[in-house]
Formats: C-alpha cells, sequence, structure tokens
C-alpha cells in the first residue's frame, strides 16, 4: 500500500475518491493509501472464510460482507476493507457515506507477505476500538493457523489459536472456523 501523492484529505474527499475511483484507498491519518490486489492463495483464503461463516450465519441476524465493503473506525478515523466483515443486526452507516459501516461485530484479515505487520499492529489496534467488535481474526497466508483475538467483559482482547486439525471458535457469533476445511485445497508457500 502507498499513500497518493496528495495533501491531507478530509473525510468527504476521501469519500468523493473512493466513489469514482477504479482503485480501492484506505483512508488514514488524512491520506488515501491505495490498496494492493491480492495473491490467488489470498483470494482464496478471503472466500473459504467467508463461505464457511456465511453457511452458519444465514439464517440468523448476522451478515457476512466481502472486502467490497468499507468499514471506519470511528475513533481513529481509518477507513478500510477488512477481507471478511459480519455485522449483526441493523447496519450503522457513516452519517456522510451510504457506504460505510460503523458497527461490525467481527473483522477478518487474512494475512500477506506486505501487509502482515500491518494487519498484526497499527491495524489491529485501529480495530480494537470500534466498539461494537467482538472478535478480530488473523487468517496466516505462511502456515494453517487461524486466531482469533476475542474481546472480554473487561474490554481487553485475548488471543487464541487454532492449527491443523482444530477448530477457531468466534463465540460472539455461535461460529466456528475448522482449520483443516478453511485451508482445504490451498497451497500455500510455508516457510
Amino acid at each position: 500500500m502507498h499513500a497518493l501523492q496528495h495533501p491531507w484529505l478530509s473525510w468527504k474527499d476521501y469519500l468523493a475518491l473512493e466513489e469514482y475511483s477504479n482503485t480501492k484507498h484506505e483512508y488514514r491519518d488524512g491520506q488515501a493509501v491505495a490498496m494492493s490486489g491480492g495473491t490467488p492463495q489470498h483470494a482464496e483464503l478471503s472466500v473459504a472464510v467467508s463461505s464457511h461463516l456465511r453457511n452458519q450465519l444465514q439464517d440468523g441476524p448476522c451478515k457476512v460482507y466481502s472486502s467490497d465493503l468499507k468499514i471506519k473506525v470511528r475513533a481513529t478515523d481509518l477507513c478500510t476493507y477488512p477481507d471478511v466483515s459480519v455485522v449483526c443486526g441493523k447496519r450503522e452507516m457513516d452519517p456522510d457515506s451510504k457506504v460505510v459501516v460503523l458497527n461490525p461485530t467481527v473483522l477478518v484479515e487474512v494475512t500477506s507477505d506486505s501487509t502482515e505487520a500491518y494487519d498484526r499492529g497499527e491495524k489491529a489496534r485501529h480495530y480494537m476500538q470500534i466498539d461494537s467488535l467482538r472478535e478480530l481474526v488473523l487468517v496466516s497466508h505462511r502456515e494453517r493457523l487461524i486466531e482469533v483475538f476475542r474481546r472480554g467483559e473487561d474490554g481487553r482482547f485475548t488471543r487464541t489459536v487454532a492449527r491443523t486439525n482444530e477448530v477457531a471458535r468466534l463465540e460472539s457469533i455461535k461460529a466456528e472456523l475448522s482449520v483443516n476445511s478453511v485451508y482445504e485445497g490451498i497451497e500455500l508457500h510455508e516457510p
């Protein structure tokens, strides 16, 4: 990802840019940061996770969204496109936009060589400031590994890990991600 060579953009300027752009941009620190395309493995993992979640949630109040859904972190003004988002109940929209959601329950990021440090660090810290967020899920592109960061009663996030032959439980939406099922048929370039 790289910032466009523009001076500081207001939130409304960013929304106008996104409306007519052929490229997705993350809004971060007053800058529009172009988002690069992913690898075939990244795309497969994103679809696998969203498919598994959709199959489990389709009859309930929670909806699963692809990376086309913009999520804004009100506390920090970050606006980005998580790989998979789950919103339970009515969507809360940004007052300036009909396409930016403010209240995800679960967010999923599939890591990549270029985004892993950001996904685990700064981006995760932004996400954890969303009041409605109950679980953040990181799906590894390197190994068969699903990490769930779950908000506790005290507001702090704790990490659980699921590897081959294990299941990652998403308690907030009463769903599960079987590591074997998510990674089935996906060729990883493991170290």
